[in-house]
Parts: C-alpha cells; sequence; structure tokens
C-alpha cells in the first residue's frame, strides 16, 4: 500500500519548526505495511492545502495528514477536509467525550472553543489524543473496489505520537498487513560511495523479480549507508529475499562495513576492544581532542581508554610525547615521522595496549604545495610495530575533524581485526 504524507504549517515552510513529523510517521507506517511513496509540506493556504489533498487522494491508497487542526484562526485543516471531500463539520459525542475528560484531569475549564474542537466531518472517526483537544481523523472509502485511506492528525509531534501509537496502530493496522516491508542498513567507511557502488552495484541480479525492492547508497562525512529496502507479500519470503541480498553486499565489501546496527564506529571499536581486554591511548594534533571525544562518548570507556594527549603545538609534541626537535626541523610537524613518534611517545607514556596519533593540516590556511591543505598523517602503535598512512580530508575545517577522527578509528579497526589496510 502507497502512502503520502503531508505536513502543514508556514512555520515549517520558514524553518522555524524542524519537520520530524515525517521521519516518525514514516517509520511507523513501514512497521505495519504502508509505503510512504512521498512527502510534501505546504503553508496555511486552503488552495495550497487543497491542491496537495487532490494530488494525494488521486496518486495514492493513503494520505496522512499532520497540522492545522487547532483551535485557532490559521487552523484550516478540518475546514479544508470539508470542502475537499464535502463534508460539514458536525459535533461527535465520542470526541466530546475524550476532550471533557482530558480537560477535567487538567483542572482546565471548558471552553467554547474546546467544545468546536469536537466538531469533526461528517463519516470520519475521530481518534483519541490523550495530550490535546485536537482529535486525529479517520476516513475510509471504497472505490472502483479499492479502498482508500485518509488520516488527520495534529503538528504537535506529542500529540501526533500518541494518536498514531494508541489510538491509529492498535485499532487499524489489521486494514494494512497485505505487504511486509523489511529496511536493513549497512555503515561502512573507508571507501568513497563512487567506490563502494562499483564494488556493490545496484544488485539488480540479486532484486530481480522484485521491483518494488531496493538498495541505496546514502553517503555522509562519515561514510556511506548501504539501505536496503524489501516489499513482499508474506514475511518469509521478505526474510529469504534479505538474507539473499545481505549475502551478496558482505561478499564485495565486508571489509569495509563496521556495523549493521545504528552505532556509531567509537561504539564498535570499544567493542573489540573490551572483548580482547586491550586499552588504548590517543594522541591529536590537529583534530584538537575530536577523536578522544568520540571514544569517550560510549559508556564504558574507562575500561579501555587511559589517556589523550593534545599536543598542538611543536614544544607540546617534544614535552608530551618524546617527539625529536630534529625531527620536526627535518620533516615538519606534518609527516609521516612525527606522526609515528607521536604514536609511540603516547604508548609508552599511558602504558596502552596500542596508541592512535594525528597530525595534519584543517585548513582554512597553511598548505602548501608540499603539503596542500587537508593533508594529515595517521600512525597506530603497538609494542611490535607502527603503521601509517597518509590521507587528504579536504580543506573544511569542520569536515577534517569528522572525516579525520572516522579514518582514525577505521584505521585502528582493521589493524585490530587484522585486515587489509588499504
Amino acid at each position: 500500500m502507497n502512502s503520502v504524507i503531508i505536513t502543514i504549517g508556514d512555520e515549517l515552510l520558514i524553518g522555524q519548526v524542524i519537520n520530524t513529523n515525517q521521519a516518525y510517521i514514516a517509520h511507523k507506517f513501514n512497521e505495519i505495511g504502508i509505503f510512504v511513496k512521498q512527502m510534501s509540506t505546504v503553508g496555511d493556504i486552503e488552495k495550497e492545502i487543497l491542491s496537495a489533498f487532490k494530488f494525494g487522494w488521486e496518486n495514492f491508497d493513503f494520505v496522512c495528514v499532520t497540522g492545522g487542526l487547532g483551535p485557532t484562526h490559521d487552523d484550516i485543516t478540518k475546514k479544508s477536509i470539508c470542502k475537499f471531500f464535502n463534508k460539514k463539520l458536525v459535533a461527535n459525542k465520542d470526541a466530546l467525550i475524550n476532550i471533557k475528560s482530558l480537560l477535567s484531569l487538567r483542572n482546565i475549564p471548558l471552553s467554547k472553543l474546546a467544545i468546536e474542537q469536537a466538531n469533526i466531518p461528517s463519516d470520519f472517526i475521530p481518534l483519541k489524543n490523550k495530550l490535546g483537544t485536537a482529535q486525529g481523523l479517520f476516513y475510509q472509502t471504497k472505490i472502483k473496489n479499492k479502498f482508500k485511506y485518509f488520516l488527520a492528525m495534529p503538528g504537535v509531534p506529542y500529540e501526533m505520537k500518541t494518536i498514531i501509537e494508541d489510538s491509529f496502530i492498535p485499532t487499524y493496522k489489521s486494514k494494512f498487513n497485505d505487504e511486509v516491508i523489511l529496511h536493513k542498513t549497512f555503515k561502512t567507511t573507508g571507501i568513497s560511495e563512487a567506490n563502494l557502488f562499483e564494488k556493490v552495484g545496484d544488485a539488480k541480479n540479486i532484486l530481480k523479480g522484485n521491483p518494488k525492492s531496493t538498495l541505496a547508497y546514502l553517503p555522509s562525512p562519515r561514510g556511506t549507508k548501504l539501505r536496503i529496502t524489501i516489499r513482499s507479500k508474506n514475511k518469509n519470503s521478505a526474510n529469504h529475499k534479505l538474507k539473499k541480498i545481505e549475502e551478496f553486499i558482505k561478499s564485495k565489501a565486508s571489509s569495509f562495513i563496521y556495523t549493521e546496527q545504528n552505532l556509531e564506529l567509537e561504539f564498535i571499536i570499544g567493542k573489540i576492544l573490551k572483548k580482547k581486554n586491550l586499552t588504548l591511548s590517543i594522541a591529536e594534533s590537529c583534530t584538537g581532542g575530536y577523536i578522544s571525544n568520540r571514544v569517550t562518548n560510549v559508556a564504558g570507556s574507562s575500561n579501555y581508554f587511559l589517556q589523550s594527549f593534545i599536543t598542538y603545538s611543536n614544544e607540546s609534541k617534544i614535552k608530551m610525547l618524546g617527539v625529536l626537535k630534529n625531527t620536526l626541523n627535518k620533516f615538519g610537524s606534518v609527516s609521516k615521522q612525527v606522526s609515528e613518534q607521536m604514536a609511540v611517545g603516547a604508548l609508552k607514556n599511558s602504558k596502552s595496549n596500542y596508541a592512535i596519533s594525528i597530525t595534519g593540516i584543517a585548513g582554512p590556511t597553511g598548505g602548501s604545495i608540499e603539503k596542500p591543505i587537508g593533508s594529515a598523517w595517521i600512525s597506530i602503535a603497538d609494542s611490535n610495530k607502527v603503521i601509517s598512512k597518509f590521507y587528504n580530508f579536504g580543506n573544511n575545517r569542520i569536515l577534517f575533524k569528522e572525516r579525520a577522527s572516522q579514518a582514525a578509528l577505521d584505521l585502528l579497526r582493521r589493524v585490530l581485526l587484522n585486515l587489509q589496510i588499504f
């Protein structure tokens, strides 16, 4: 079943309010077999609202609307619904009981506007709102032997959520169980979106015969997510198809996948260190403590993270990490030699099992022909060896830190798991 989500409100269009409703509704709809195919946002203008209703009703099985159900002059969604479906606002006994009960619990007198909130379009079913006076509105009809549905809810996120979770889904989810929708996301890092696509492709061979299922690439500064969407008639078939494409992706890009859960890389690193009973220290120059910050975002990181050295100046690299002055003079602070001495110094001073070091040019100034802006050396040291790698993370200072911290943690991941280093 395909659906569209229409969010209403000028505050959304001017950026005053972040539109979280769309993501929440889409997630909940997917769980009960309603596939969100499109989203749109319109202002508090009747003509635009009616136009959105018309497009949604003509092109989708299910239209979901949020916003504009309040009691004030700019809340025109109910009137627009009446106009679109040629209905009248009528007093609804169940809605009034819901409103009276809510206001009584909060010791708020029943006002004229509150009573008017119990007026809903004829033939619509009120959905109880436990947190506000605006009722959810549900309508179903049959057109050419096919059911169509219209759901309207308040735009206030916590009111919309309580209607979805406590009223809509428990009552009506059985209507939408003709399709199973499954999602699976792999998080990858250390490979560009383009190179990942060259390895994996669009998986047409695997998805053949299942045109509704998709494989999407979602890039970010920390890596690319691979999201699989499977749509099938039953759960067994959906799980079989999902497993098949999972195996295909892993066969092509397993070493770049660091999790199948919604976890950041620092959590994965923490699990590995904890499992192996290993400790870590970090020496940072250009990232100014950002890698250490990420590592310590993980609860329980004190079990494996021993010490951080923020050595931004050359003097601090010498005093805190034992980097040789001659090395700095000969090779410069952004060099393999300095990076390796930083890692060895951190390892020695903290007595950890592993140490990460990074030195680089975050920009937007300070580069040269030999060492352009974005250049960085990252090293991983243990008691036996030091592994170093050169990177360029670009000339945006904030993106540099994001990319550099991810690369440093990924390099450590590869060392800890004995994976190939590219």
